[in-house]
């Protein structure tokens, strides 16, 4: 009997206890998991995770330097469009109204980037770039047949902007992921790739267009721009594992980060005045009695010293850091355009400022992304770069046309319009400066 009550008594227990002996292990497991994707967190965070080199981490170094060949080196060949345009198909619009085709590029391009950064940081991105060829391809033959200007406005202003930020913002995203000692080195790199396409693009295209015809010359570029997109989407891996996120897709934290914010009303201003030499520098070429055929490799120029200064800065800031170089690259950019380009009227002195500028204006485009990088947390980067470009959209719709609408005011001078690109840049520099003092006053701290 003494027996049965026993058991009776133990079974009750064993009951009671076991409700809480589970709830024990519930947490304990809760905790763990808590723990463990805290530590991921860290890892990700840590220099020991990221590798800084190996054959995955080139592989998406070269990558994307092929996808920025094709994509933004012929985003910076805007202006052989706009000339060929002006003497051709468009003959009858004023450059004003031409330049908002290619305003309208850089405004979807730059406008696509919150989008495209938080796809990224969730998925990766080959399921980005993928479409994002297709898109590419896609806008470089429609406007190989295009006859009107709303025609341009769509194939080649909406669809084409569309197309290079698919394939330009998953490419520099993921080099962050596998870079970070050597990151703005590894990072220049691949931003070289459109100082590349950009001398090669010109010159490639006005021989195509007065040899092939200008519908040819296009569509030869557009099985180019296959090939080379094809093969980056296949090669540019990200080291993070897909993890969607459930944060807002403009999360308030990133609002009150002042260095970055900083850096955002910086590159507004620098980069309203960076787009104005890259639209008009061969107009201002050909009215300065410089021949078209001559005033192509103007720009080609520019884009080659556009190549060295997103390398060797980039490879520089590592050691010295980032924002050191920087500031000095965006504020000489600025100082070129005023005291350089305003005095120049033959074609040796254009030629002399096209490589100088081309060189710190290139600098300043490698150098902001490994410096908003080094601010951000590994998950957040490709958003904030994102973010960043979308911002700029602004700006970059406005730049031409407000350029284009100073030179007929002034009757075609471009006295207004250099001092306008020259000093926005400059003030632009201010708030880099302003950035980097926040981040260490110290004069010679490495930041």
């Amino acid at each position: 009997m003494l027996d049965t009550l026993d058991v009776e008594k133990g079974c009750r227990l064993s009951c009671i206890s076991a409700p809480s002996k589970a709830e024990s292990i519930l947490t304990e497991t809760v905790v763990d998991e808590l723990h463990t994707e805290g530590i991921a967190k860290d890892v990700d965070q840590t220099d020991e995770a990221f590798p800084d080199g190996g054959w995955s981490a080139w592989l998406t170094v070269f990558g994307a330097f092929l996808a920025l060949v094709c994509t933004f080196g012929q985003l910076n060949s805007f202006g052989t469009f706009q000339t060929w345009y002006s003497e051709h198909q468009l003959s009858h619009l004023p450059p004003s109204t031409i330049s908002w085709i290619g305003s309208l590029q850089l405004w979807v391009f730059f406008f696509s980037g919150g989008l495209v950064g938080r796809i990224f940081d969730a998925y990766g991105p080959r399921i980005i770039m993928i479409p994002g060829t297709a898109i590419l391809v896609c806008s470089i033959m429609i406007t190989s047949v295009c006859r009107e200007y709303y025609q341009y406005i769509l194939g080649q202003g909406l669809l084409f902007g569309l197309g290079v930020g698919m394939l330009f913002y998953p490419s520099l995203s993921s080099i962050s992921t596998h870079f970070k000692k050597y990151r703005a080195t590894a990072l220049g790199i691949a931003l070289a790739g459109s100082g590349v396409g950009g001398v090669v693009y010109p010159i490639m295209l006005q021989r195509l267009f007065t040899q092939c015809g200008f519908g040819w010359g296009v569509r030869i570029s557009g099985f180019i721009s296959l090939v080379l997109c094809a093969s980056a989407s296949w090669m540019v891996t990200s080291r993070l594992a897909p993890r969607p996120s459930s944060d807002p897709w403009f999360p308030t934290k990133t609002f009150r980060d002042v260095n970055f914010m900083l850096l955002v009303f910086g590159s507004i201003f620098i980069s309203l005045g960076l787009f104005i030499p890259n639209f008009y520098i061969v107009t201002y070429a050909i009215d300065h009695h410089v021949s078209p055929s001559i005033a192509f490799y103007v720009l080609a120029v520019l884009n080659a010293g556009g190549i060295l200064g997103r390398v060797a800065p980039p490879y520089l800031s590592d050691v010295f850091g980032r924002f050191n170089l920087l500031v000095p690259c965006a504020f000489f950019a600025g100082l070129s355009i005023l005291v350089f380009w305003i005095f120049t009227d033959t074609l040796l002195t254009i030629m002399l400022f096209a490589v100088t500028y081309g060189f710190f204006s290139g600098a300043f485009n490698a150098l902001i992304v490994p410096c908003i990088a080094q601010i951000s947390e590994i998950r957040e980067i490709g958003a904030r770069i994102g973010m960043l470009y979308s911002i700029l959209s602004f700006p970059s719709l406005a730049g031409g046309p407000a350029a284009g609408a100073l030179l007929r005011l002034n009757h075609g001078s471009y006295v207004g319009m250099i001092a306008l690109s020259g000093s926005t840049v400059v003030f632009g520099s201010l708030f880099m400066l302003w950035a980097r003092l926040r981040i260490d006053r110290r004069i010679l701290a490495c930041v």
